[in-house]
C-alpha cells in the first residue's frame, strides 16, 4: 500500500526546515540534537513520516521555537496566515542559492551597498517592484 504524506505533516515538515535553515543548523546536527538518524529528519521534513509529539517538542527545543509554531500556530493558539513575505522567504531558503544569498546579505552593515545590491539583483531579474517594503 502506498504511503501518502498527509497535507499537515507536509505542513509541519516544511516549517521545521525553514526553521533549521534560518538558524543554519544541518539536517545531521539537528538529527543529533534530537537523536534520531538524519534521514529521519528528512522523512520529517517531507512530511512522510509523522513527527510524534514528543519529538516535535524536542525539535521545537533545539530550534528555539514552540511546537505551536511548527503547526503555524501562535502562542495565544491563533492560526498564523502566512503573509507574502513569509511565502517568499520559504521559497528563498528553500534553495542552496537563496539561502546562501540570504545568509551574505544579512553580513553586509551598509544600507547604501544593500540597496545597491537589490536594485542589481531586480535588473537581473528583470523583476518589477512587487510592492513590498524593503
Amino acid at each position: 500500500m502506498l504511503k501518502i504524506a498527509s497535507p499537515v505533516d507536509v505542513e509541519v515538515g516544511a516549517r521545521i526546515r525553514t526553521r533549521r535553515k534560518l538558524i543554519g543548523l544541518t539536517q545531521i546536527k539537528l538529527a543529533e540534537a534530537v537523536g534520531v538518524t538524519f534521514q529521519q529528519i528528512q522523512k520529517y521534513e517531507k512530511g512522510v513520516n509523522r513527527v510524534g509529539s514528543s519529538r516535535l517538542v524536542r525539535i521545537a527545543e533545539v530550534l528555539g521555537t514552540s511546537p505551536a509554531a511548527l503547526f503555524g500556530q501562535d502562542k495565544d493558539g491563533s492560526v498564523q496566515t502566512e503573509s507574502r513575505e513569509a511565502n517568499l522567504l520559504r521559497d528563498v531558503t528553500a534553495s542552496p542559492e537563496g539561502l546562501a544569498l540570504n545568509k551574505a546579505f544579512v553580513k553586509i552593515q551598509d544600507p547604501g551597498v544593500r540597496k545597491t545590491l537589490i536594485s542589481l539583483v531586480k535588473t537581473l531579474s528583470q523583476a518589477d517592484d512587487d510592492g513590498i517594503d524593503l
